[in-house]
């Protein structure tokens, strides 16, 4: 009589370690990339919708002879502010969005007369403070 001897297919324990072990290299080589391009994601898409507000505050301008006031803000390129009969928005296809930190855009018209600017749009970056470097460097409309 001969005996049956099957040997059970599977992963030995040293298999699976070596298989781990290469995924956290990969892992640690390819997750810092990665979360760098988030960081630079999130600074694109600010200065894309700074530029969105550049041109409905132009579009505002052409239609009333002015920019929105800083106490109006960019909500005049969604909302008619009262008194004002020649505003035809609205100039923004939705809402002000936060930036992409969540933190809200600054307006301020008249902006910095000394560099000539009527209007300025900023985001503070990811820290939400003025100045810094790196994704907590401000963003802004000039």
């Amino acid at each position: 009589m001969q005996r049956n001897t099957r040997r059970h297919g599977g992963f030995t324990l040293l298999e699976l370690l070596v298989v781990l072990l290469i995924i956290g290299l990969l892992a640690a080589y390819v997750g810092p990339k990665y979360f760098s391009q988030i960081g630079k994601s999130n600074t694109t898409a600010a200065k894309a919708q700074i530029e969105a507000f550049d041109k409905g505050l132009d579009q505002y301008r052409v239609d009333t002879g002015h920019y929105p006031s800083t106490e109006q803000g960019l909500v005049a390129l969604f909302a008619q502010p009262a008194n004002e009969p020649k505003w035809n928005g609205p100039y923004l296809k939705k809402t002000i969005p936060l930036d992409p930190w969540g933190h809200s855009y600054n307006y301020k018209s008249p902006g910095d007369a000394k560099a000539g600017r009527e209007f300025e749009v900023v985001s503070y970056g990811k820290d939400g403070a003025a100045g810094g470097s790196g994704e907590d460097a401000d963003i802004t409309s000039y």
